[in-house]
C-alpha cells in the first residue's frame, strides 16, 4: 500500500528546511515571497503564512515587515550552555588560538554512535578529531560527526582555514541543541593528547544539534578538568541570566 502524501503544508516546509541545510539559501539570503511560493505550490496565502510562521518560531527564518522572510544567522546562544566557538573565545580573552585536524574520514555510523544521536547505523558521516590550544597549551580535545546527508557541504570542506565548531556555526543554521555533561578519567590516549596525567579528572560535554528532528552534529569535547568548570545563573523566577562553560 502506498503511503499517503503529507500535508501541502508540510511538504512545502520540508523543502524550505532541505533548501536552507544544503546552503542552497545560506544565512541572510532571501526567502520567496509569499505570493512566488503560492505560485510556486498553487495554494493559499493562509498556507504559506502558517509555514513561515513556524519556520520563525522554530529560529530557521527571520520575517521583516515590508522586508520579507530571511535565513536567520545560527545563534550561539539558544542553548541551555553557549555553543562554545574556541576562536572566538581566544579572540575575546587575547589569546592565541591554534588547532590541529588529527583525524579526517567519511565512515559509517556504528551502533554505539546510533543510540546517541538517532542516525541509523551505516549512515554516512564525516568523523573530524580537533585539538584546540590556547597559547600553546591543550584547552579541549574534540570529537564530532557531521551528517553527511543534513550537511553535505562538509563531505569536501578541508577546515585548513576554520575549525569544524566554527565553520558549522557559520554555515548550518540550527533549532534545537541538547547537552550530556559528565565527569571522566583521561585514559592514556586522552591524557597524552591534553599533556595531563593518565585517570585525571576530565569533563566531558556531548553536544548535540538539530535542524528540527534532524541531527547536524554531534560533538564530545573533552576538557582538562583541572582548568574548567560550568557556570550558570537563574533567578527565582527560573529566568537564565547566563551559562557558560569557563577556564
Amino acid at each position: 500500500m502506498t503511503a499517503p502524501a503529507p500535508p501541502l503544508h508540510q511538504r512545502i516546509r520540508s523543502d524550505i528546511e532541505t533548501r536552507i541545510l544544503t546552503g542552497v539559501w545560506p544565512p541572510g539570503a532571501s526567502i520567496p515571497s509569499e505570493h512566488d511560493l503560492m505560485a510556486e505550490y498553487g495554494c493559499s496565502r493562509m498556507t504559506v503564512n502558517k509555514v513561515l510562521s513556524a519556520l520563525a518560531v522554530q529560529g530557521v527564518i527571520t520575517r521583516r515587515r515590508r522586508a520579507g522572510s530571511v535565513v536567520a544567522a545560527p545563534s550561539m546562544d539558544k542553548a541551555i550552555l553557549n555553543i562554545r566557538d574556541f576562536s572566538l573565545d581566544a579572540a575575546r580573552t587575547g589569546k592565541a588560538y591554534a588547532y590541529d585536524i588529527q583525524h579526517r574520514a567519511i565512515e559509517q555510523v556504528n551502533a554505539l554512535t546510533a543510540t546517541r544521536t538517532g542516525l541509523a547505523p551505516g549512515t554516512e558521516a564525516l568523523a573530524i578529531n580537533t585539538l584546540h590550544r590556547f597559547e600553546g597549551v591543550p584547552e579541549a580535545y574534540e570529537e564530532r560527526i557531521i551528517h553527511l546527508a543534513a550537511v553535505p557541504a562538509a563531505r569536501e570542506e578541508s577546515f585548513a582555514t576554520l575549525p569544524p565548531g566554527t565553520w558549522l556555526l557559520k554555515q548550518v543554521p540550527w533549532s534545537e541543541a541538547e547537552h550530556v555533561i559528565r565527569a571522566i578519567n583521561a585514559s592514556p590516549a586522552l591524557a597524552k593528547r591534553l599533556n595531563i596525567a593518565t585517570g585525571a579528572a576530565c569533563l566531558l560535554v556531548e553536544r548535540r544539534t538539530f535542524q528540527g528532528k534532524v541531527l547536524i552534529t554531534e560533538a564530545r569535547i573533552f576538557y582538562p578538568g583541572e582548568q574548567h568548570r560550568l557556570v550558570g545563573r537563574f533567578t527565582s523566577t527560573g529566568n537564565t541570566i547566563s551559562t557558560g562553560e569557563t577556564a
